[in-house]
């Protein structure tokens, strides 16, 4: 099972099994509003950032690439760039996109691609997918909430051999899942073999309410620890649920080195359009050292 401890390699010391590779880059999707040009420069420096082990893959969609490709041109990376590529134009779109990507292989490593189902996650459609993507590439597939069969698609894209994804929230009330939905998801993932990948709403540690927009957000380390619930066969309703940022962070901080290990091969990545959110999250609650508080030097 292709799982994020081996799409990576392994992250720098400061940055524990839990954390390693988590967050996508997904600069280059609303509410983002950076230049593809922009998005490789911040791309790039954040690989060698102190917290540059927590950064997973660039993620670009196929309506974008030909621009990504021009800007890594200039930019001239030392190492090609760990791509997930997101098929925003369809299947049809998908043959020539990865062949662009393969063809230019000193500036991106193609790793993933990221398409959504039909509604009905119908088997054809992904027998066809898995024809358009080479061995070696993790195909995600996120199924449409919503419907009865949802949980149904979920399973089906695992037993094809894609990762599914849940999107966990957007622009409105009904882009966010409910603590239920969250659950029943994480019981499916859990037993299906199948690492996920979740998008979309995850921009900050701790479930909360923004009161600019009304939304109640998820949060990643209810995510975390809900998952690591889960896997040890309970319920993750009350960690998803759960409010309380010392309570989440010690319990994710308590957590064995092979627990993280487990935790990730099922909750494997997720994109944020924001790198520094989530880090500055996870320093804050004591996850993540300070990279600012450096022990004194001894003269």
């Amino acid at each position: 099972m292709s799982t994020v401890l081996n799409l990576h390699p392994p992250g720098p010391s400061g940055v524990p099994p839990l954390l390693s590779r988590l967050v996508d880059d997904a600069a280059l999707f609303p509410p983002s509003r950076v230049s593809v040009v922009g998005a490789v420069k911040t791309h790039l420096a954040a690989r060698h950032a102190p917290y540059g082990g927590v950064i997973g893959f660039l993620l670009c969609p196929i309506s974008r690439l030909g621009a990504l490709v021009s800007a890594l041109r200039k930019a001239r990376p030392a190492q090609p760039v760990a791509l997930s590529l997101v098929a925003d134009t369809g299947l049809g779109g998908l043959p020539k996109a990865i062949s662009t990507a393969l063809d230019n292989a000193k500036l991106l490593d193609l790793r993933m691609i990221e398409v959504p189902a039909p509604s009905d996650v119908d088997s054809t459609w992904l027998v066809q997918l898995t024809e358009f993507v080479p061995d070696d590439v993790v195909r995600v597939v996120e199924p449409r909430r919503g419907r009865p069969e949802w949980l149904q698609g979920v399973r089906r894209v695992a037993e094809a051999g894609c990762w599914p994804k849940l999107r966990c929230g957007g622009k409105s009330v009904e882009a966010f899942p409910s603590v239920e939905e969250v659950a029943d998801f994480l019981t499916i993932a859990t037993g299906t073999g199948r690492p996920f990948k979740a998008t979309a709403g995850l921009h900050h540690a701790v479930r909360h309410h923004d009161e600019s927009t009304g939304l109640t957000h998820h949060g990643l380390l209810n995510m975390l620890v809900g998952t690591a619930h889960a896997v040890s066969g309970g319920s993750a309703h009350e960690a998803l649920r759960c409010t309380d940022a010392a309570a989440l962070a010690a319990e994710a901080g308590a957590l064995s080195e092979d627990t993280s290990r487990g935790v990730r091969e099922v909750f494997a990545c997720y994109g944020s359009v924001s790198l520094t959110g989530p880090v500055a999250d996870l320093i804050r609650l004591g996850l993540l050292p300070n990279p600012e508080h450096r022990p004194a030097s001894r003269g």
